[in-house]
């Protein structure tokens, strides 16, 4: 009771126990994300020359390159593309220790903050993100950049789909 004296509301006990659960649940996929991220990128970068490229499957190639900017190479060599990441994720993870209870909020929310600690692993070993996954007409991306987009969606979806609906 000592929050509802403070002016918050008292959280009752399954919603704390949900907190903590969702807590757990995202530090494992935002774990499972960070070593599958990190793993592909050491198999591309232990077999694939830099910035050449070997055809994957119809329209998508594999490539080796560096990327120092954020999405396609804008702000390039910035000190502020790891600012901003790092003030997106805190914010957002702010968002998540309020709403930890929602069902199913710990997928996107681990998806997110994993692959951020990927691409984030890789600037301050290298300075830059190694990007290999190359479609046509689009930009080389890795599976860190698949889950942040997989998961800002998947949120997008807990938040405003029909099961957040059926809770308001």
């Amino acid at each position: 009771m000592a929050s509802a004296a403070l002016g918050a509301p008292a959280r009752p006990a399954t919603h704390i126990a949900a907190a903590v659960r969702g807590w757990r649940l995202a530090a494992a996929t935002a774990a499972i994300v960070v070593v599958c991220d990190q793993a592909s990128k050491q198999i591309i970068v232990s077999s694939i020359a830099p910035e050449s490229r070997t055809r994957f499957f119809l329209g998508i190639d594999l490539t080796y390159t560096r990327n120092r900017g954020v999405a396609f190479g804008a702000l390039g060599g910035s000190s502020l593309v790891a600012v901003l990441t790092i003030a997106a994720v805190a914010g957002l993870a702010v968002y998540f220790t309020w709403r930890a209870w929602v069902p199913m909020l710990w997928l996107p929310f681990g998806a997110v903050a994993g692959g951020a600690l990927g691409n984030l692993a890789d600037r301050a070993r290298d300075g830059a993100v190694i990007d290999f996954v190359k479609p046509v007409f689009w930009p080389a991306f890795n599976l860190a950049d698949t889950a942040i987009v997989l998961g800002i969606l998947g949120l997008l979806y807990v938040v405003e789909g029909p099961r957040a609906r059926s809770r308001a």
